[in-house]
């Protein structure tokens, strides 16, 4: 009977540290990350599933755990670069976003019809055909895509211009343009020091830095709000329930983020 007793307590023992490990494992290196809007189409879809490199950039106050690191500043990581995929905490809306790094300190970035600016330089834009999807409600939060093929109605095809954008310092990405909406002539922004500035792949449906903080928008990002960088998606579902796996998109499983 005590033998069974310490099989028990030994099986006990074994998931508290099974538990703990990996919560210490999620909490320092990696955080697992749904999409769930399509600001960074076609990059990220709505349902991949990511994990966030928490030790791309070191430790910040929000990637800290248990008040082990300092409150400000980043030890062990290198610095975030233009063009990294970047998983961040909202300033204000105390919520998590992943967004384009597209600014550093100091940097001065503007929009002018629909192409970027970085410190006066071209982001050049090659056109790189027709993005299509269904024009149906998306995600948990219900959102339509913008189409530049007129009014679809639900469930009909709906079409954006993409491009293959790359950024002064050499990164290519894919971007898509649903015509000259609101964002895409802008001011010039200089990013403060300390701060980034974000922008979304899919340009006319992302809410990011070109909208002050004050409007629900994310404006200047500081440092100590970086949980991580975006390596690769891991899984990918375009069902509603994970469990559906007609669904389930394959050849986006373990896809590199460019």
């Amino acid at each position: 009977m005590a033998e069974k007793k310490e099989g028990i307590m030994e099986t006990v023992k074994t998931v508290f540290w099974a538990l703990i490990i990996a919560g210490v494992f999620r909490t320092l290196f990696f955080q697992p990350f749904w999409i769930p809007t399509g600001s960074m189409k076609d990059t990220l879809l709505i349902g991949d599933f990511l994990f966030v490199n928490k030790m791309a950039y070191g430790y910040s106050q929000y990637s800290c755990p248990f008040a082990m690191c300092p409150i400000s500043g980043r030890i062990l990581g290198s610095e975030p670069d233009v063009g990294d995929v970047v998983v961040f905490r909202h300033p204000t809306l105390n919520t998590d976003y992943v967004k384009r790094l597209i600014g550093k300190p100091g940097d001065k970035i503007q929009v002018t019809n629909g192409v970027l600016f970085i410190n006066g330089e071209e982001a050049v834009q090659v056109p790189d055909g027709i993005y299509t999807e269904t024009y149906q409600s998306q995600g948990r939060f219900g959102t339509y895509p913008i189409c530049i093929n007129g009014a679809v109605g639900n469930g009909g095809t709906c079409e954006k211009e993409k491009f293959i954008e790359t950024l002064p310092n050499g990164v290519s990405h894919s971007i898509l343009n649903a015509g000259n909406g609101r964002l895409d002539n802008t001011n010039v922004f200089t990013v403060p020091e300390g701060h980034y500035f974000f922008m979304g792949d899919n340009r006319d449906n992302s809410t990011d830095s070109r909208v002050d903080q004050r409007a629900n928008g994310v404006g200047f990002v500081s440092e100590e709000y970086l949980l991580g960088r975006v390596d690769r998606v891991i899984f990918s579902s375009a069902g509603k329930r994970l469990l559906f796996f007609w669904d389930w998109r394959g050849d986006r499983f373990f896809e590199k983020v460019d």
